[in-house]
């Protein structure tokens, strides 16, 4: 029988905030896990919304499928996918669903949902999403340089002050209402009993903005927050020194300015941000319950990228290649077709994984050589042989390639700028490090991993010829 398949997507969400022991409350993502599979390795292939997007649509690397960066502005290596490469809505499609979407696209800015078999409901970051500021707006642009620096602001000569993070009261019964996802949400629960009521199996795709940056969210939820029981981030202290230079610069640059107790408030305020999208999140699952389509529904919880957070002393996500902005929560529930649910899966998944894996719970037709593997053994509670223990993350067309690679000694990373990107001192060059993405210092110089530092070029060889286009 085919599943239904309801997706919800957050942006920027860290996968640590669902863990069972972190201090983020996010209860419906628990209810999920202990009746589901929390894939606690999952990752994705660039810390930016639009190639991530793309390659959860289309199970492709950014290589195969042509977007690696935001689509929607003059910048755009590429405004769209390349010619011919499909998204799983269309096999879907052609298998019999109807499929509905809400929420943020972001994935093309030539086509919209509706172009690839969806109906749309409240869509965000569609076609002529405009995010860019132009030379003459800068030029009409007022900066008050000289203004004093407000609490969780940074300044930014030259390009005015950002408020990362703020919160605001709210008068209604559920406080979320205040917020534009709920608008998405609410489009989303309107359309499930209209879904529910046909008989041809449906897939939701729900797509919030939240926790992406700026942390702007509803005084109810930061109050859920001690901020004297906030820790500063364990590598918080990192100095950078054995990190590339551009490291150095951003947070010296901007995030710098914050004191250690604003660099915790921004903390209570991003997990804010993650608790009030969890409570939305179960607005859906209840919703599921009333209609009767739990036991038939995939459900997934997952997001695009991560973020910083005051990491290594780090805002957002983009340019660093640290686990924090790469590391995505993914949790399953399939109470039809999971083995032993309430498992936990180390495995190494990539956000290409979910196409493939839809598409087989579908029976669809999958296009051939995708990037992603099928995800269905896991549901199994079995173990696919052979599995990978690594993954590339190409960063942008002949420019930067990371390898992050799992063995018995560290999850490292290894930055190849192989000649054509900032090497160590920030100029041109070849040189080559690996930091342990959640460390204070490059692992990979201690006795206890050097020898996983001639280890890691190798695999390079088995995903070359599969992912350049």
């Amino acid at each position: 029988m085919q599943p239904n398949i309801l997706i919800f997507m957050t942006d920027q969400e860290r996968g640590d905030v669902v863990a069972p022991d972190h201090p983020c409350i996010t209860p419906n993502a628990m209810r999920l896990a202990n009746e589901g599979i929390r894939f606690t390795q999952t990752y994705c292939p660039s810390p930016h919304c639009c190639p991530s997007r793309a390659t959860f649509m289309t199970g492709l690397y950014p290589s195969r499928h042509g977007v690696y960066n935001n689509v929607c502005n003059p910048a755009a290596i590429h405004d769209t996918v390349f010619e011919g490469v499909a998204m799983f809505s269309e096999p879907l499609r052609d298998a019999g669903y109807n499929l509905a979407y809400a929420g943020k696209w972001h994935v093309s800015n030539t086509e919209n949902p509706a172009d690839r078999g969806w109906q749309e409901l409240e869509v965000r970051a569609r076609t002529g999403s405009y995010m860019h500021i132009g030379i003459e707006q800068w030029k009409r642009k007022k900066l008050d340089e000289g203004a004093e620096r407000q609490h969780g602001q940074v300044l930014r000569p030259g390009w005015g002050a950002i408020q990362l993070f703020n919160s605001y009261p709210t008068d209604t019964e559920h406080p979320y209402e205040s917020h534009d996802d709920y608008t998405v949400v609410k489009s989303a629960l309107d359309a499930l009993p209209g879904l529910a009521a046909q008989e041809q199996p449906w897939c939701l795709y729900v797509g919030v903005t939240g926790p992406h940056d700026d942390f702007v969210v509803p005084q109810h939820y930061v109050d859920m927050y001690d901020l004297a029981e906030i820790p500063l981030p364990a590598n918080y202290a990192d100095t950078l020194h054995d990190k590339p230079a551009v490291y150095r610069r951003m947070r010296e640059m901007y995030w710098s300015q914050f004191s250690e107790e604003e660099v915790r408030d921004c903390l209570r305020h991003y997990w804010a941000f993650c608790t009030m999208e969890d409570e939305m999140f179960g607005l859906l699952l209840d919703k599921l319950d009333e209609l009767g389509q739990k036991e038939n529904t995939l459900v997934l919880f997952v997001s695009d990228h991560g973020e910083y957070c005051g990491s290594h002393g780090l805002y957002c996500k983009g340019v660093p290649s640290f686990r924090e902005a790469y590391h995505v929560p993914a949790i399953v529930r399939y109470p039809d077709g999971i083995a032993n649910p309430g498992r936990v899966e180390d495995a190494f998944v990539s956000l290409a994984d979910f196409a493939p894996t839809f598409m087989e719970l579908a029976g669809a037709s999958a296009p051939e050589c995708l990037t992603g593997q099928s995800l269905t053994p896991f549901l199994c509670d079995e173990t696919p042989e052979p599995w990978r223990d690594g993954y590339l993350v190409p960063v942008a067309p002949d420019t930067v390639g990371v390898l992050h690679t799992q063995t018995d000694l560290v999850r490292g990373t290894r930055f190849d700028h192989g000649g054509k990107g900032p090497d160590q001192d920030g100029g041109r060059g070849g040189r080559r490090r690996r930091a342990a993405p959640a460390d204070s210092r490059a692992a990979w110089n201690t006795p206890r991993c050097r020898p996983t530092a001639v280890e890691v070029p190798f695999p390079l060889h088995e995903w070359a010829p599969a992912e350049v286009p």
